[in-house]
């Protein structure tokens, strides 16, 4: 007997019944949306602690303050991902103070140019004219300056000295690099002669969010991709207990999933001792030089962008070389080499690299490095893994769930009739090969006859209801190390055939 959901097993009236099944029909994918935390700009319309979608910076420029870090955070993650679906959190306005610094000019101008200052990634231009008086080439630095509605600072000049002020408070103000003619003579960039701009960079800023709330509006909202700017201990704790196995998003009662990136600027020393204090494979930090010249918040956003792009096609595959694009990478000579790149790696940091004029992510681990006894475990090195591990059971879940909601559990060898929705651990089993075989096709695993020898489903001894499966896949790799002897002779000894 066919078991019928919704017609009726004594209807009399004629003719013709039928109801829709689309439980074997379900082929959808989720659309894996990212989420950027950051904040808007004081009296901004954006409202805090608030969900909200952002389909341009444009749109965040309004809603959030032109300028502001959520805004300047959407710019970056648009110039990389223009198409997937992106959504914001605005935590609260910080009390704290803001980032400051600044520029002064000295000597004098024996020639007529143009000064270039880099405020991030940004090339700010201001005309000077031979011996024209310091105080003026200030005032028309910072008028230039305060042109760029959508840099994180504001401007303002008194005598030689130029003040720059951080739109948002708190340490992350003091992340936004200034440079001086960042491509050189070569590049057209020189200042007229006689003439010097000294930099203070930014400094002082202090605080860090409070983010219960903002966590907390997260809700059950599934985000795949997190860009999140702050990298103080305090808020990187929160978020790790918002994303963890036991109780956050990866718990088996949510089974939301997501990876958060985030990123830090400072030398070699001071970003192995930053990766060493954290153990999440959860959270991935990228370490960028010092000399980067993107301000780190929008570093994160562009990167968080280039894994989305990447992931979403293909969660099983590197996303080495990917390119974050807007970004200017610390010039020759003060770039991260091979060895210092494998101390971060070692150490829990992700890292990247300068080809072509462009910044590239070089491996995007995570900050996992040791198991619950402090030995060395590389289980979760890669973010890649996470990512795999998300897919891999979503999909067996939208199976399941399509196909097997409202169906009765009988043991293997039990005779029903056909047509029953009816399952036994044989036909879950069946289900969970052909789910996996997709997979393997798809190239997001391998090796299906060891997978069918280890895969156990079976009905739980004391519970008649529930059906225990032991699910062993084995993931995809990825192509990391292309190891070369090259035995090379002068000349080939033997006669040839």
């Amino acid at each position: 007997m066919i078991s019928f959901d919704k017609i009726a097993p004594d209807v009399r009236v004629p003719l013709f019944y039928a109801e829709m099944d689309n439980s074997a029909a379900n082929t959808a994918q989720d659309s894996a949306p990212a989420l950027i935390i950051a904040h808007a700009s004081p009296g901004s319309d954006l409202a805090e602690n608030t969900l909200t979608i952002m389909s341009s910076a444009d749109q965040a420029g309004k809603l959030a303050g032109r300028g502001s870090q959520l805004a300047r955070m959407v710019a970056a993650y648009r110039a990389v991902d223009p198409f997937g679906e992106l959504w914001v959190l605005a935590p609260p306005q910080q009390t704290s103070a803001p980032a400051t610094g600044s520029l002064t000019v000295m000597g004098e101008a024996q020639e007529a140019g143009t000064l270039c200052i880099y405020i991030g990634a940004t090339r700010v231009q201001a005309v000077v004219a031979a011996r024209e008086a310091n105080s003026a080439i200030a005032e028309a630095i910072a008028i230039a300056i305060n042109k760029h509605v959508d840099l994180p600072v504001v401007a303002a000049a008194t005598a030689e000295t130029v003040t720059l002020t951080a739109k948002t408070a708190g340490s992350s103000g003091n992340a936004v690099p200034i440079t001086l003619n960042y491509r050189g003579a070569i590049g057209g960039e020189q200042t007229p002669a006689g003439l010097n701009i000294a930099i203070t960079p930014l400094a002082g800023g202090s605080g860090a969010p409070e983010l219960s709330a903002t966590i907390a509006a997260m809700g059950d909202e599934p985000f795949d991709y997190i860009a999140f700017p702050y990298n103080d201990a305090g808020s990187l704790a929160a978020i790790g207990q918002a994303m963890n196995d036991d109780t956050g998003r990866w718990s088996w009662t949510r089974q939301i999933y997501g990876h958060v990136y985030t990123a830090k600027v400072g030398e070699l020393a001071e970003l192995v001792a930053f990766g060493s204090t954290f153990n999440d494979p959860h959270l991935t930090i990228a370490g960028y030089e010092p000399s980067v010249q993107m301000a780190t918040d929008e570093l994160i956003a562009a990167r968080t962008a280039r894994n989305a792009v990447f992931i979403r096609n293909d969660p099983a595959r590197p996303t080495q070389t990917g390119v974050l694009n807007g970004a200017l990478p610390a010039p020759a000579g003060k770039r991260f080499v091979l060895t210092e790149q494998q101390s971060l790696l070692t150490h829990g940091i992700a890292t990247a690299y300068s080809e072509g004029g462009v910044v590239r992510i070089q491996r995007d681990i995570t900050t996992y490095q040791k198991n619950a006894y402090g030995n060395a475990d590389n289980s979760y090195l890669d973010s890649e893994t996470l990512h795999t591990s998300a897919y891999v059971l979503r999909r067996l879940k939208a199976v399941i769930t399509s196909k097997y909601p409202r169906h009765k559990l009988a043991s293997d060898g039990t005779r029903f009739g056909a047509g029953q929705a009816v399952v036994t651990p044989a036909v879950i089993r069946g289900e969970i090969l052909a789910v996996y075989r997709q997979l393997e096709r798809a190239a997001i695993v391998e090796n299906f006859e060891l997978f069918s020898q280890h895969l156990i489903v079976e009905r739980n001894a004391n519970d008649p209801n529930r059906l225990d499966v032991l699910l062993p896949p084995d993931y995809v790799n990825q192509l990391r190390v292309f190891a070369v002897l090259n035995q090379f002779r002068l000349q080939y000894q033997e006669e040839s055939a």
